[in-house]
């Protein structure tokens, strides 16, 4: 029982692993907090929260991941598209073997945190279920595995296959080689240009397999950033991280909670379906994520013949079949084979003579070590145990940490797969080579890490950070452009405070208009609306229209480059308007167009190609930036299709920033949906008090009628940020 203004609140849930001596309720913000005699109890109630308040998102990323949304959720072409690929993908397999691998603590913990689960689910289902027609199955280890998995793939290692099938599709497309050595600088090794045309591609840049219309969150780009106690004004260090995954789905994939023990606490963000503390704290130690783009993915050409595949010199060898059986609601079930040997699994039929790709994700078989890691957090004191236990996570991360005794530090995470020297698995090369398989995985103490910089703050914001390690795990990155400008406002303050933290990560500032406008403003028209271009001073705010044209310009200019002169009007656009391409690797379309003299430039001189994109540009009306920035948030189950008057979906909302401001607002359409990516979550930790400040596009909870439904939504608007506490005012039930 908990004691709150004098009532005695009843505290659920009671059974095993949750005695009576435990605790949970809620904060005056809806945060669950929970209190247990041990870890495994305050894992359980973990469990329990997120089944009782993401008991829906949790029940539907699992119906995705195991390629079940055809017999439960709905019987489209399109969703048997979904579950095909996940089917493919095989996330579900071989979770026996890594729950072996676990230590004795860590598989208590995850049995508890589903038993918890399954207490939650048990005292109530989601209605959405009954509406379904089906009762969901228990919550077990094997699904926590697989959603470990899901998280580290969907969209974040899969950004980096999209591209490498993009330059194969330009090769196939006849791009000169000269051209592609521009845009890929580096990184084309031994590409075999005349092996790639013979390839047969059976799915292209966008494909019904990349669409998550439901569950599964589309996940991008984040800044994370820790600022030592020499620079703060408490005198300890300070961290700030907000990750950037998609806002307009409800609810936010991002759980809060705060664990307790009777000594210990820690807390911060959670995904629910892992009993794992993403983001965080505890008493001594602060911690946050990124993604690392790390090239974990390779393809092998393999030549297929008679069901078969050339394996070494005159060898050919049978691949190993798999058989899925997808059943489908009211329609006669699909039987699919897929075909594996040792590089992965290959994209078409083998009895179909040809040259087909092979495709490996390195930690597709993960897990037991990335959840023991994360769990062992809990107790970890220092930055040095903080970077040995996340450097083990085998999902590509850039972890940035902070402790109490003044000292920051950066480990970058993630299987990353040894080739022979010269080779950067960005290009498929020839399968039958012996030479061109994995060697195992590179030694993560070599992987990229940083301790005490000089400087006295790290940053991350997906950019290369190659230098500072031993490997090069990244062949391409995002710009330095959000990085760039945080490490400049960084450097010119020593009185930094949280409050500082929180204005940077609504920082609308742009390092690389600032760039792109030394270039184009002597070319800009003496007009009313050059004028304004002229004048514009790089922040995408809310009423800029300088804003509103410089985006105008970059796309015009993108299109005469890239798309009259490179892929083709047809082809670029396509990219374009279905993919997110130019907007997850757009540095290395930028280093072509910043530079003065380019290959894609054609016949036209730099110069002339920005006059012609600039009048483009100038041509309609200028608008204020947040009049196109407009999007709503739906529910992840009803994705739009209930009226707006029952409150399943919410806005229109207005995201301010582009895809190179800290704070990054995109919005594009990709496999067919609206999508955007922005701060999904943001965290401040002042590590001079146990407290949090935190704010996030959404709520607690996934149930419409909850009051926490959407309570923090105003908040993340408007640049609030609430306190997550270990001791705080107020008390609820849950």
């Amino acid at each position: 029982m908990v004691e709150y203004d004098g009532e005695l609140i009843v505290c659920e849930p009671k059974g095993k692993n949750m005695n009576n001596n435990d605790k949970i309720w809620r904060d005056g913000h809806g945060i669950c907090h929970v209190e247990g005699k041990t870890k495994a109890d305050a894992f359980g109630m973990m469990g329990y929260a997120h089944g009782k308040d993401r008991g829906m998102q949790i029940i539907l990323m699992r119906i995705l991941g195991q390629g079940r949304a055809s017999e439960l959720l709905d019987a489209s072409d399109e969703m048997l598209g979904i579950d095909t690929f996940f089917r493919r993908m095989n996330w579900s397999g071989s979770t026996d073997l890594e729950i072996k691998k676990l230590s004795f603590e860590t598989k208590e913990i995850i049995e508890a945190y589903c038993m918890g689960v399954n207490r939650a689910l048990e005292q109530k289902t989601p209605w959405e279920c009954k509406l379904l027609g089906f009762k969901p199955d228990p919550w077990c280890p094997e699904d926590t595995f697989l959603i470990s998995r899901m998280i580290g793939y969907l969209t974040l290692a899969q950004s980096q296959g999209e591209m490498e099938r993009l330059f194969i599709e330009l090769v196939q497309a006849g791009i000169d080689k000269e051209k592609l050595n521009e845009l890929f600088p580096h990184i084309l090794g031994e590409a075999d240009f005349d092996l790639i045309k013979k390839i047969n591609l059976q799915e292209r840049i966008v494909s019904p397999t990349s669409l998550w219309n439901i569950a599964a969150p589309l996940m991008m780009a984040s800044n994370n950033w820790a600022v030592s106690g020499k620079k703060t004004k408490s005198g300890r260090p300070i961290l700030a991280n907000d990750p950037h995954l998609e806002v307009n789905r409800l609810p936010n994939i991002w759980y809060e909670i705060v664990l307790k023990t009777k000594d210990r606490y820690a807390m911060g963000g959670t995904m629910p379906g892992a009993p794992a503390l993403l983001v965080g704290r505890n008493p001594d130690l602060a911690w946050s994520a990124t993604y690392t783009f790390m090239d974990g993915i390779d393809s092998w050409i393999e030549k297929c013949k008679h069901g078969k595949y050339l394996c070494r010199r005159d060898t050919w060898e049978n691949f190993t079949q798999r058989e899925e059986i997808i059943k489908r609601k009211k329609k006669d079930p699909v039987t699919i084979a897929f075909y594996e040997n040792r590089h992965g699994i290959l994209e078409g039929n083998p009895k179909e003579d040809g040259y087909y790709l092979t495709t490996s994700w390195a930690p597709a078989r993960s897990g037991a070590l990335t959840l023991d890691s994360i769990i062992k957090l809990f107790d970890a004191n220092t930055v040095t145990r903080g970077m040995d236990l996340l450097g083990r996570v085998e999902t590509s991360w850039n972890f940035v940490l902070a402790d109490k005794k003044d000292n920051i530090g950066y480990q970058m995470s993630g299987l990353m797969p040894k080739r022979r020297k010269g080779i950067t698995g960005f290009v498929p090369l020839p399968g039958w080579e012996e030479k061109n398989d994995w060697q195992g995985f590179e030694n993560p103490k070599d992987l990229p890490k940083c301790y005490n910089p000089e400087c006295g703050y790290f940053i991350t914001s997906n950019q290369n950070l190659n230098e500072y390690g031993k490997l090069n795990p990244i062949n391409m990155g995002m710009g330095p452009y959000r990085s760039d400008r945080i490490g400049k406002l960084l450097s010119q303050n020593n009185e930094i405070t949280a409050v500082t933290m929180q204005k940077l990560h609504y920082d609308v500032y742009s390092t690389q208009a600032e760039a792109f406008m030394k270039i184009l403003r002597p070319l800009i028209p003496d007009t009313k609306q050059g004028k304004i271009l002229k004048n514009w001073g790089f922040e995408y705010g809310e009423n800029s229209k300088g804003a509103f044209i410089f985006d105008r310009f970059y796309k015009a200019l993108y299109r005469e480059v890239f798309g009259k002169n490179g892929f083709g009007p047809k082809a670029f656009d396509h990219i374009d308007k279905h993919s997110g391409i130019f907007n997850d690797f757009y540095i290395n379309f930028d280093q072509i167009l910043l530079c003065e003299k380019s290959l894609w430039f054609g016949k036209h001189t730099r110069e002339n190609l920005y006059i012609t994109a600039v009048e483009t540009a100038l041509e309609s009306e200028p608008e204020k930036w947040g009049n196109t920035r407009k999007v709503m948030m739906n529910n992840i189950l009803f994705n739009g299709k209930l009226p707006k008057f029952l409150g399943f979906d919410r806005g229109p909302i207005t995201l301010i920033g582009s895809l190179a401001t800290p704070n990054q607002g995109q919005i594009f359409e990709s496999a067919g949906r609206q999508t955007t990516f922005a701060p999904s979550f943001r965290m401040v930790i002042d590590l001079a008090k146990d407290e949090i400040y935190t704010n996030m596009a959404g709520g607690p909870s996934d149930r419409r009628f909850s009051k926490w439904y959407c309570s923090d939504l105003e908040n993340w608007l408007s640049g609030k940020y609430k306190t997550l506490s270990v001791r705080p005012k107020k008390k609820y039930k849950l």
